[in-house]
């Protein structure tokens, strides 16, 4: 076994008090250069309150969901983190999440990028409505199985639907035939695996430090393949709004260290 992978197998877990992380980082950092990345969800929205299948639906944060971003900045800012560049979807309670965190930061500067491959899954013809109301509609299988399974494709929008992503005008210059009609967690991972290798790997092989402010969704399958986890392990992680998920990895990208701030 290589070395990098005793040091991760003994070091991927969570911490909680500062003191520790310090010395920890302190101890595996001798000798080794590693560079940080945090992964965070978006601050809870609207539609997050009232359980809506939310999606690509353009969704406003919530009060709450505010708080927690404007939190999430504070306790980046304790912990002493700072950052060379930023990535979030085009939705907007990511955006402004992000910029909540950058505004407590002082890091206003900072270059964003946005993506729609960060979009959170797509969830077809789920979009806007809650889960009884869409049981009633489409069957209690239909729905109940794009919760439990990988593979799973939600219930089909038509192409002539306007939540279909073909026919807004923001995707425009997006090839059509790659913007889903609804997507599996599986067809996620397949829509972020070349963003992932194409743009972020090469800013990690550079040291440069990362902050990604996502969804539920797209942080499951990012979480997936940093540490290799299968789809089942996938589908039972939580994901919590608001709280930074913060990595340090070395420039193969194994994580060293990786543990929750906390509030």
């Amino acid at each position: 076994m290589r070395q990098s992978e005793k040091i991760r197998k003994v070091n991927v877990c969570y911490f909680y008090n500062f003191s520790t992380i310090k010395n920890l980082q302190l101890f595996v950092s001798k000798g080794q250069e590693l560079t940080r990345l945090v992964l965070l969800r978006h601050g809870k929205s609207v539609w997050n309150k009232d359980r809506h299948f939310t999606g690509w639906s353009d969704i406003a944060l919530s009060l709450q969901g505010e708080e927690e971003a404007q939190k999430a900045g504070r306790s980046l800012m304790r912990a002493g983190f700072t950052f060379d560049a930023c990535y979030s979807s085009e939705l907007k309670r990511a955006r402004d999440t992000l910029a909540h965190v950058q505004s407590v930061m002082g890091l206003n500067y900072l270059p964003v990028h946005r993506s729609w491959r960060l979009n959170e899954r797509h969830y077809g013809a789920l979009e806007g409505m809650r889960p009884w109301a869409a049981i009633r509609k489409f069957g209690i299988w239909p729905v109940l199985k794009t919760q439990l399974y990988f593979d799973a494709i939600p219930p089909l929008l038509k192409a002539d639907d306007l939540r279909a992503p073909a026919n807004q005008q923001r995707y425009a210059a997006v090839d059509h035939s790659r913007l889903p009609l609804a997507e599996s967690l599986q067809q996620v991972l397949e829509r972020v695996q070349p963003f992932l290798q194409k743009t972020i790997l090469p800013e990690v092989r550079q040291g440069k430090r990362l902050l990604i402010v996502s969804h539920k969704g797209i942080l499951r399958t990012l979480i997936m393949q940093l540490e290799g986890l299968t789809s089942a392990q996938a589908m039972r992680l939580s994901v919590t709004t608001g709280q930074p998920l913060c990595y340090e990895l070395d420039r193969s990208f194994n994580p060293v260290n990786r543990y929750y701030l906390p509030g």
